[in-house]
């Protein structure tokens, strides 16, 4: 059976290398991006992760090595980030077919190139690929090439540790009696799809590494663990059993939430909280092209706070036909909240979850319902997803969901938005 061809192509620190995109005094100082609430770090330069700054530390643990080595301390920026991320994604697309691209991640991408390798020759393509998107917009990426999509994802962090390789690792092209040896240095827990309980068992049988576990006995993975684990054994042998997915399917459910920057007590805040989180919550539902069944409201205090009691209050409704009513969740989701709500808790994060999910296009109305009220609404939900697609989310609120407050999430070292009117960098003539 003829191999098939699969790129990962993978953008090397995301965040941090957006931010030097519109920064560049940051290239070459330790930088790290921290995550909501300037919590912990979810992003590191290089020079960062040589001071040994590990990936998800909290801010308050690694404030002697920020001080003592002048780290620079960025605040995630989520709307630039994006932004980049689709960019990033419209070139790749230059590349293959709709049908032959796979948007994994903010800042990773799938690529299957099976019909294309007679008029490509595949490093060569990958490293065009890497310098335009260098060239385009300014990201560094990495791209690894393999047989399978999980042989992909191995070349790719293969590419990102030997930097002789120039960011591109074919790995068909490499020696064998090589790739054995670079193989036998990569722990197990590196495989796509092999997480740290997995790794856990096949320690105990003896497979500690990535060539431990390609030469592993068929019978013993088949036997000892699951069709999933079997399955990437597959892959990683040059089998692809993990096809592109070009169209992501729909959520089974949608979740919209967020901690508070600081801890909130009185109801209204709760109830603002809530209505804008709904209304992210249905910018994904119109996004899809879905409706909503049911929703459901939460609101907790800090599970890690030794000196209050924790408590978590939840409350679901169910719509009587399935919506995607702004007004009609908005307004659901803040009567919710009232009954969760209790007087003396300190919260710490509240949210919604809106399940009961099905396409809109399918939906059989019935015969008792008001039509034109459903039109009205979806005039309303069109004209308002406009505003927010052109304004941003402060643009257009419902109730009291744009008016922030305290509890709105920190983020004290936020660069600005580069791709909004007054974010733009302006240059002196």
């Amino acid at each position: 059976m003829k191999n098939r061809v699969f790129y990962l192509v993978d953008v090397n620190n995301c965040y941090v290398s957006c931010e030097r995109v519109f920064q560049p005094q940051l290239i070459g100082k330790p930088v790290i991006v921290l995550s909501n609430n300037d919590g912990c770090a979810v992003a590191r330069s290089n020079e960062a992760k040589l001071l040994g700054i590990k990936m998800g530390v909290p801010r308050f643990k690694i404030d002697d090595v920020i001080k003592k080595n002048n780290v620079i301390v960025l605040s995630s920026n989520y709307a630039v980030y994006a932004e980049m991320s689709k960019r990033f994604m419209t070139i790749l697309g230059m590349y293959v077919h709709k049908q032959d691209q796979e948007i994994y991640s903010i800042d990773e991408c799938f690529l299957e190139l099976t019909h294309y390798q007679k008029i490509i020759k595949n490093t060569e393509y990958a490293h065009q690929m890497k310098a335009q998107i260098l060239k385009w917009i300014g990201l560094p990426v990495c791209v690894g090439i393999g047989f399978s999509k999980t042989q992909a994802k191995l070349a790719n962090h293969i590419a990102k540790t030997y930097p002789h390789l120039d960011g591109v690792c074919n790995l068909d092209e490499i020696d064998r009696g090589v790739l054995k040896h670079v193989f036998r240095q990569i722990d197990v827990s590196e495989i796509w799809g092999i997480g740290r309980q997995h790794a856990k068992k096949l320690n105990a049988l003896g497979i500690y590494s990535v060539l431990d576990f390609i030469f592993a006995n068929e019978k013993l993975i088949r036997n000892q663990f699951s069709i999933v684990t079997h399955r990437t054994w597959l892959e990683l042998r040059g089998q692809a059993c993990i096809e592109i997915e070009d169209t992501p399917p729909n959520k089974k459910q949608i979740i919209s939430s967020r901690s508070f920057g600081q801890k909130v007590t009185e109801l209204n805040d709760l109830k603002a909280a809530v209505s804008l989180y709904a209304e992210k919550a249905i910018e994904r539902l119109a996004a899809e092209e879905q409706l909503c069944g049911c929703i459901m409201v939460f609101a907790y205090s800090s599970p890690f706070d030794e000196r209050e009691k924790f408590y978590k209050g939840e409350a679901t409704f169910g719509f009587p036909e399935a919506t995607d009513n702004v007004m009609t969740i908005v307004k659901k989701a803040t009567e919710l909240m009232e009954g969760v709500y209790r007087k003396g808790v300190k919260f710490k994060k509240c949210g919604v979850i809106l399940t009961g999910l099905e396409p809109k296009a399918g939906h059989i109305y019935d015969l008792l319902s008001d039509m034109e009220q459903i039109e009205k609404a979806d005039k309303l939900l069109k004209a308002w997803s406009q505003i927010r697609d052109k304004y941003g989310s402060k643009g257009i609120s419902v109730g009291a969901g744009g008016l922030g407050g305290d509890w709105t999430m920190q983020r004290s070292n936020l660069t600005p938005n580069y791709f909004t009117a007054e974010g733009m960098i302006k240059i002196n003539n």
